[in-house]
């Protein structure tokens, strides 16, 4: 038999198998069908919620800086040490304060003593003022003479009232000078932590009377704990004080924690320049102590398990639904608005697009417009357009974003891939 015959016959054979193949496979004389999975719509109970990134900062915290300047005599407290509301925190040299004390009270003395003085010569030309103005009316002095004599006596009771206003500045400069000396010894003004030691004992430091003044340390309370968070523009009309929120710190990984809004911010932070601005709203979560009561009690050293600065997520649910109709998140999609019937397809608007989920219904992919409501990571609320148990395309999502059409063949299966096609 020659070459070419046998060439020729087993390109025959090859084709038949082929053909044989293609149509035990269904790719011959068969609709391509799309594999996809499916899952029912069906009622479910749906929390919507907004995530955003925070530090753990103290409910109440006050950084505490000395009134007077000088240098540091005494330091008293320990970063970490916990105190109580009056407790002696540090004391500044106090001998420039000491002498101007001393200063203010010999001030003082010599003030008590000028008034004295007043006081005495006040009474004197008082006397002599009464005496001469009943011989003046008698006419037996000179109205010129008299009126010398009311003249001395009203300056003496200028000069009385001008050592009395004296004693009372020499007085104030007294309680000045000792509120100064008192203020060389800082007291805690609250229970608390010292979570901030600044400085060390021998520096000096800035009073406050004039200037910012040196931050020396700050006092915390560590019992209550929040999250300052940034929430976007466009999520913050949805938050309100009260809400739930679960909350998730880097430090415990796989932990949850409870916690409820306490304040929105009223005024907007911006980050970043004019062309690439964000603007967001700071939102501050109350860690409540309950959920964490866990971790104190298995460490009894630990009496605090958050610090001050540690990094976490909140979740803060805004909208919670119930028994309400979902979908798979994936399973809804956007296309061009259009009418479809069997004898019209008119474009209504290229550029609007609507949301729809894709329906099986006799091996089909059936489009059906949808409103939807809220959502979380999984599920999508649907407030019209589906009905319960329907058999909604979920997968896979290259497909429902860009590949099916209306009226597309589908085949439903468990898995999109077996492990030999991985």
């Amino acid at each position: 038999m020659k070459k070419p015959v046998v060439i020729a016959i087993v390109a025959i054979a090859v084709i038949m198998i082929v053909l044989v193949i293609g149509k035990k496979q269904g790719w011959i004389g068969q609709e391509y069908q799309e594999k996809v999975l499916a899952e029912k719509a069906q009622p479910r109970t749906i929390t919507e919620a907004i995530t955003a990134n925070g530090k753990i900062n103290p409910l109440v915290e006050v950084k505490i800086s000395s009134d007077v300047s000088g240098e540091i005599l005494e330091l008293l407290v320990e970063e970490g040490q916990e105190v109580k509301r009056g407790q002696v925190l540090a004391r500044i040299q106090p001998d420039i304060y000491e002498r101007n004390y001393e200063k203010m009270e010999a001030s003082v003395k010599s003030a008590e003593a000028n008034l004295q003085q007043a006081e005495a010569q006040l009474q004197q030309k008082k006397l002599n003022y009464n005496r001469n103005k009943q011989l003046w009316e008698d006419k037996t002095i000179s109205e010129s003479d008299f009126e010398q004599v009311e003249s001395e006596y009203e300056i003496a009771l200028a000069n009385k009232a001008s050592a009395e206003a004296s004693l009372r500045n020499s007085r104030a400069s007294l309680k000045e000078a000792k509120d100064n000396l008192n203020r060389t010894t800082i007291y805690a003004p609250m229970e608390g932590t010292i979570s901030r030691l600044n400085v060390e004992k021998g520096e000096r430091v800035v009073g406050t009377a004039q200037f910012e003044g040196t931050e020396m340390m700050t006092l915390a309370n560590l019992h209550q704990m929040e999250v300052l968070v940034d929430v976007n523009e466009n999520d913050i009309i949805r938050v309100s004080n009260n809400d739930t929120c679960i909350i998730e710190v880097d430090a415990y990984l796989k932990q949850e924690f409870k916690g409820v809004v306490t304040q929105i911010a009223n005024s907007a932070k911006t980050q970043g320049t004019s062309a690439d601005q964000i603007t967001n709203f700071e939102v501050r979560v109350l860690i409540l102590p309950e959920s964490y009561q866990h971790l104190i009690e298995e460490n009894a050293n630990n009496m605090y398990p958050f610090r001050p600065g540690m990094s976490a997520t909140v979740d803060i649910q805004t909208n919670t639904r119930y028994n309400t109709l979902t979908v798979p998140i994936q399973s809804v999609t956007t296309r061009p608005d259009s009418i479809v019937s069997d004898s019209i397809k008119m474009e209504v608007d290229k550029d609007k697009r609507i949301e729809v989920v894709f329906v099986v219904e006799e091996g089909k992919a059936v489009q059906k417009k949808v409103v939807p409501g809220i959502q979380n990571t999984k599920y999508i609320e649907i407030l019209e357009g589906l009905d319960e148990d329907e058999e909604v395309i979920s997968g896979p999502y290259s497909a429902i974003s860009r590949k099916l059409k209306n009226g597309n063949a589908v085949q439903v299966v468990e898995k999109l891939f077996d492990e030999k096609d991985k």
